[in-house]
């Protein structure tokens, strides 16, 4: 079997700014909350049998009391915020495990799941689907993958390598250098993308980096200038590995079996009604009838 593990909290905000604006029959805005649906389901009708979506119940996260710099939901509309309790309520009505996180966030809940359905000997292959960078630290061979179903890009490991020039293991030391925007920390002054991966693809982690710039491989450009930046301030670059370091120990499931799909709960026909979607309806239940 595959398990798809899904990136709730990048879909909702996806479809948000994606589909029209729609009221649900409370006058509540939903339309993100539909087309998340609809994209969970359409995975269902092409043959996805064992599948869980993780979201961001509380955006923030134990990092923003290690780094107060760290992303919050400041700034985020508030039609969006509120369609979080939504959709995890109406997947759960779909039948469709949910992991809402609040101390950890959704990408440690799908890097604990990948890890624990990694294990099991009667999974083909994990697709965690999202196109966030942090998750590629997860990809293992061709075991453990990365899928970017809007742009239907498969990453393995060779394509984690082609695409940020490190191996896997390699991606939370690469994000401490180069920095992440989206999680709000800055990375190491005159550190970027290509002096980042050409220094790491040799050492890969901080600390196998030669403290002294000369023993630096000669392939390495500003050896001296990469070095002094990086050791001058080496608490925060271990802070960064911290914060882009994902979690094994968030709570999913135990077993794969929780994952999989067996069809709608019977409250959810009172949902559609609510989010004025009765096709939803029909697509489950016919998807129900085809197993």
């Amino acid at each position: 079997m595959d398990v798809h593990l899904i990136d709730g909290t990048y879909e909702l905000f996806r479809h948000f700014f994606a589909v029209p604006a729609a009221a649900d029959v409370n006058g509540q805005e939903v339309g993100a909350v539909r087309g998340v649906l609809a994209s969970v389901l359409s995975m269902i009708e092409n043959g996805a049998t064992h599948l869980a979506v993780a979201t961001d119940h509380v955006v923030e996260s134990f990092r923003n009391d290690l780094y107060p710099g760290y992303k919050t939901s400041e700034g985020v509309s508030e039609e969006l915020l509120s369609q979080f309790p939504v959709l995890e309520e109406a997947l759960e009505a779909m039948g469709v495990m949910v992991w809402p996180m609040v101390r950890f966030e959704a990408d440690d809940a799908l890097a604990s799941a990948a890890a624990k359905a990694a294990h099991d000997d009667g999974v083909k292959q994990v697709l965690i689907c999202t196109p966030d960078k942090d998750l590629s630290q997860c990809v293992v061979g061709t075991r453990v993958v990365q899928l970017d179903r809007r742009r239907n890009i498969l990453r393995d490991e060779a394509g984690v390598v082609a695409k940020f020039g490190v191996k896997p293991p390699s991606i939370p030391d690469y994000l401490a250098v180069v920095g992440d925007s989206a999680d709000g920390f800055p990375g190491m002054p005159g550190w970027g993308i290509k002096a980042a991966a050409s220094t790491l693809s040799r050492y890969p982690h901080l600390e196998d980096i030669p403290k002294d710039w000369r023993e630096w491989h000669p392939s390495i450009r500003k050896a001296r200038v990469l070095s002094e930046s990086l050791f001058n301030a080496w608490s925060d670059a271990l802070l960064f590995r911290t914060l882009a370091t994902l979690r094994l120990d968030a709570p999913v499931s135990d077993t794969v079996e929780d994952l999989r799909w067996k069809g709608p709960r019977p409250d959810f026909e009172e949902w559609c009604r609510r989010l004025k979607s009765p096709n939803l309806l029909r697509r489950a239940t016919s998807a129900k009838s085809m197993r």
